[in-house]
C-alpha cells in the first residue's frame, strides 16, 4: 500500500494542509479501528516534513517503548543518543533534538499507537502534557497522535482531565472506505471489478485498505476470497482474534458481544445482550459497548418512536459479520472454491441479506442524496411490531422520518438481476404500509423505497405501490 496515491480523505488532507500552514501550534488527534489506513495516511501526506516519529511496541515495557524512542532519535538527529530512564529525560532529549532545527515550517512530531506507548505507571501521558504546554505549544509544533483503540484515545487525549484537557486543536475519526473509495481504491491495483464485484468485496471486508489491498489482479472474486480467507496460509484466517486482541484488554469479553449481536439481525437490546452474553448489566458492560462503538464495530440506533432507553446495537462491521456467519464454520477451511461452493448454501443467501443491509447503513448519506433529501433534516431508525389480534407483526429494518411530512418505508434486497414484484410481495408491502401507518399513529406521507442492485423490474407499472427505486449506483454516491 505504501507505493499508492491517497485514495478518498479529501476532509482530512484538507486538515493537514490547514494545520501545516498555520500560524501556531497544532495537535491532531487521529483515531480509529485497526487496518484502516491511519498510518499510511499521515505518512504519505507529511511525507518528508516528520522531524521525530516512533510507533508503540504492542505489549512493551516501559524500558522497550524507551529503548525504541531512543533509536528513532538517534536515527533522525544523527547522533547516537544515550536511553533517558523516563519520559521526563526523553521529552527533554526531544526538545533539544527539535530546537536545533532551523525552519520557519512547523516541527512536526508523529507519534503512532499511542496507547502502546503510554504502559503502566510510565507517566507518558503526563509528559507528553508538560511537553506540550511548557514548550511544543510555544515553538511552531505540529504534534499528530494516532492510536487504533478508540475508546482509549478518545478517553486519555480529547476528554483528558489532566495536562492535555482541550488542548488538541483537531481531531479525525477515520472511518472505512465507502464504496465510492473502495472502487477507487480496486481501480488503483489494478484490480478490475464491476461495481456489483465491489458491493461483494464490500459485504466480506467492508472498506478497510489493508484488507482490499489483498486482492489479487487477474483473479476472480471467489478465488481471491478463497485466497485470502480460507486457505490454510490465508492472511484474514486468524484476523478475527488478532483484530479484537490488539484493541482491547480483555477482549474475549468484546468478542462474546460482538457473536451476540452477530446472531440477530435487527440487534439487541443492552439488556439482551447481557443475558445472551451472561456479563454483569453494570459498568463493565457499558464500558465494552462504548469501546466497541467508538471503535465502528457496532452501531446504536433508536427504533422509530423509541427513546434512549429503547435503543438497539447492531454489528456493522463487515467482515466480523463474514467471519462469524461464514468463515468460522466447521469444515470450510482448506477445501478448495470454498466461495463458490457457499453460493448454494442457504445460510449464504441469509448472509448477502444483511450484509447488503449493512452496506445501506453505513451509506445513509448518499441514499439520503440519491432521493434528494440531504438538505432536509431527517433520521433514520427501524421499526419493529409483533403483531395484535388486527395486525400481523412487522419489521422495517430502515426507516427515514423526513421533516418534510415523509417517512420512507426502505425494503432493501440483494440480488443479481433486476427485483421482481410477485403478487405476494406486492400484498406484503401493501400490508407493511398499512400496519405501518394505523400503529405507528404518524399523520405523515408514507413511500415505500426499494434499494435493490439493478432495480425493479417493470417498475413504471408498480408505481403506486413502490415510489422510490434506488439502485447501486446510488450508493456509489459522492457526499461531503
Amino acid at each position: 500500500m505504501q507505493s499508492l496515491a491517497v485514495i478518498g480523505r479529501s476532509t482530512q488532507k484538507k486538515i493537514f494542509e490547514e494545520v501545516l500552514n498555520s500560524s501556531k501550534s497544532e495537535f491532531v488527534v487521529v483515531y480509529g479501528r485497526r487496518r484502516v489506513g491511519k498510518t499510511f495516511l499521515i505518512k504519505k501526506v507529511l511525507d518528508k516534513r516528520i522531524h521525530f516519529e516512533m510507533t508503540g511496541i504492542q505489549n512493551g515495557s516501559m524500558n522497550d517503548q524507551l529503548q525504541n524512542f531512543t533509536e528513532k532519535l538517534s536515527q533522525f538527529s544523527g547522533k547516537v543518543i544515550e536511553k533517558p530512564e523516563s519520559w521526563m529525560q526523553a521529552f527533554v532529549l526531544l526538545k533539544k533534538h527539535l530546537t536545533k532545527i532551523r525552519t520557519r515550517k512547523k516541527k512536526v512530531i508523529f507519534l503512532d499507537e499511542l496507547p502502546w506507548i503510554d504502559t503502566h505507571k510510565s507517566k507518558f501521558i503526563g509528559m507528553l502534557g508538560h511537553f506540550w504546554n511548557d514548550w511544543a505549544l510555544y515553538n511552531n509544533v505540529l504534534l499528530v497522535v494516532c492510536g487504533s483503540a478508540a475508546s482509549w484515545m478518545i478517553k486519555n487525549i480529547l476528554n483528558n482531565k489532566g495536562g492535555l484537557h482541550n488542548r488538541a486543536t483537531q481531531y479525525m475519526p477515520l472511518k472505512p472506505f465507502t464504496l465510492l473509495e473502495t472502487e477507487q481504491f480496486l481501480k488503483a491495483q489494478k484490480v478490475k471489478v464491476s461495481r456489483y464485484q465491489v458491493v461483494q468485496i464490500y459485504m466480506a471486508f467492508g472498506g478497510i485498505p489493508y484488507y482490499l489491498e489483498l486482492l489479487k489482479p487477474g483473479k476472480s472474486i471467489p478465488q481471491n476470497i478463497d485466497h485470502i480467507c480460507f486457505d490454510m496460509h490465508g492472511f484474514l484466517r486468524d484476523e478475527f482474534d488478532r483484530l479484537y486482541q490488539s484493541l482491547f484488554d480483555k477482549a474475549e469479553n468484546h468478542i462474546k458481544v460482538v457473536k451476540a449481536l452477530a446472531s440477530k439481525w435487527k440487534g439487541l437490546s443492552r439488556k439482551e445482550v447481557a443475558k445472551i452474553t451472561k456479563l454483569n448489566d453494570g459498568g463493565s458492560l457499558t464500558r465494552i459497548l462504548e469501546e466497541l462503538e467508538k471503535s465502528a464495530f457496532i452501531q446504536r440506533y433508536h427504533p422509530f418512536g423509541k427513546k434512549k432507553k429503547g435503543s438497539l446495537y447492531r454489528l456493522t462491521d463487515n467482515f466480523s459479520l463474514f467471519y462469524l456467519k461464514l468463515m468460522a464454520r466447521r469444515g470450510l477451511n482448506n477445501q478448495k472454491n470454498v466461495f463458490l461452493k457457499l453460493f448454494k448454501d442457504p445460510k449464504f443467501k441469509v448472509w448477502c441479506g444483511y450484509a447488503f443491509e449493512n452496506t445501506c447503513f453505513m451509506h445513509d448519506q448518499q441514499i439520503a442524496r440519491a432521493l434528494g433529501i440531504d438538505s432536509i433534516f431527517h433520521e433514520f431508525s427501524s421499526f419493529q411490531f409483533y403483531g395484535n389480534e388486527t395486525y400481523d407483526g412487522i419489521q422495517i429494518d430502515l426507516l427515514i422520518d423526513r421533516a418534510d411530512d415523509i417517512i420512507n418505508l426502505c425494503e432493501v434486497k440483494f440480488a443479481n438481476s433486476d427485483f421482481k414484484l410477485t403478487p405476494s410481495y406486492q400484498k406484503k408491502l401493501r400490508e407493511r404500509a398499512d400496519t405501518f401507518t394505523n400503529i405507528a399513529e404518524s399523520r405523515k406521507t408514507i413511500l415505500t423505497t426499494l434499494i435493490t442492485t439493478y432495480g425493479l423490474k417493470n417498475a413504471d407499472s408498480h408505481i403506486e405501490l413502490v415510489q422510490n427505486v434506488l439502485t447501486l449506483n446510488d450508493l456509489f454516491l459522492p457526499v461531503q
